[in-house]
């Protein structure tokens, strides 16, 4: 994955209240044109079709919800009629009948969170044939895609994660990884710089990566096998939303809390309470509804012919500001933030 930094200033200042309710449904925003293009150049009335890695997963929700500011309202206000569609399970096999579906229905636009960096790309590449832009969000498939939505510098976020361990546990014991699924590009991508970065720290042991599926039960029994495993465990990282707050259930308790440490990514709103009581010091996330909106207005740009994918190409993402396309066809959203007692309720999603 490429690196690059955009010109927009932290997504995260200030309050953001978003709402971050789970759906098991699809949701339309419908525009009334169809096929015209508007006086700033972009076509108006593209059937798009915002495909996550799976409903029903409150980070989705809020990335994609109209309530929440991100891609359905992005494309409401841009006059594209917008509907949120996927599986219930963040699995090729749940998403790609998805994908085969907006295909079927005319999609002028698919916005994706690849479950697979592989696994979708004979429906994907099938879809570009027929003049569909592809646009990955969250997490990528490089080779079957227009444009990728990044939502920070992918070392980074992977770097930073090992960095507020080792703070945490005095840069010495063993730690675990608690992933979403084993095939997720993003997570995979961000556990390969986490295995660099632990080499400055060689007091700390990664003893396992084990795998919740970004599921709420089966991470909570991974990471119970997890701890039960490794007994020794001093700390764990999980980089997914539904992985940390499954972490930090099981530590809260008097057999662990204090003695192991949890970070990785999460919403503010799912863990102040464990940020409150002591078993979370630290966790760092984006805005996952600017994420959204950033892809929608990328996708947006992009049909309508308004920037191409060569590094250099330059756009306005409504209230976000100007983004400049980077190496290997990427937009980076910004810089993750570290959440801690310190500001945490200042922020609401």
């Amino acid at each position: 994955m490429a690196i690059f930094s955009s010109s927009v200033a932290p997504v995260l200042n200030g309050k953001i209240t978003v709402l971050a309710a789970c759906s098991s449904s699809s949701t339309t925003t419908n525009s009334s044109s169809s096929g015209t293009t508007s006086a700033g150049g972009l076509k108006k009335g593209l059937k798009v079709y915002v495909i996550p890695k799976n409903l029903g997963n409150p980070y989705f929700t809020t990335a994609d919800s109209v309530k929440s500011g991100g891609a359905l309202a992005a494309l409401a206000a841009l006059g594209e009629t917008g509907t949120e569609t996927s599986g219930t399970a963040a699995t090729p096999a749940s998403q790609i009948p998805a994908i085969q579906s907006a295909v079927t229905k005319g999609a002028n636009i698919l916005i994706v969170s690849a479950t697979d960096p592989s696994a979708l790309c004979p429906t994907l590449n099938s879809a570009m044939a027929k003049g569909i832009t592809v646009v990955m969000y969250d997490s990528d498939a490089p080779s079957c895609r227009d444009l990728f939505v990044n939502q920070a510098s992918t070392a980074q976020i992977g770097t930073s994660e090992v960095d507020l361990l080792a703070k945490e546990i005095h840069s010495s014991g063993d730690i675990g990884i608690v992933s979403a699924a084993a095939s997720a590009p993003n997570q995979n991508a961000w556990i390969g710089y986490m295995k660099q970065q632990l080499k400055k720290y060689p007091k700390m042991h990664l003893v396992s990566i084990v795998y919740g599926n970004d599921d709420p039960t089966t991470a909570t029994q991974v990471t119970q096998g997890l701890l039960q495993q490794h007994p020794n465990l001093k700390g764990i990282i999980s980089p997914t939303t539904v992985g940390i707050l499954a972490a930090a259930q099981v530590v809260d308790s008097p057999k662990y809390k204090g003695k192991v440490a949890v970070t990785g990514l999460g919403t503010p709103n799912s863990l102040k309470k464990y940020v409150a009581d002591g078993t979370v010091q630290a966790f760092e996330l984006w805005n996952p509804a600017n994420l959204g909106y950033l892809a929608a207005y990328a996708a947006v740009n992009y049909a309508s012919k308004k920037i191409t994918n060569a590094p250099g190409q330059s756009f306005t993402a409504g209230k976000l500001g100007k983004f400049t396309v980077g190496p290997d066809r990427t937009i980076i959203l910004g810089p993750p933030l570290v959440f801690s007692s310190a500001n945490i309720n200042n922020y609401n999603f």
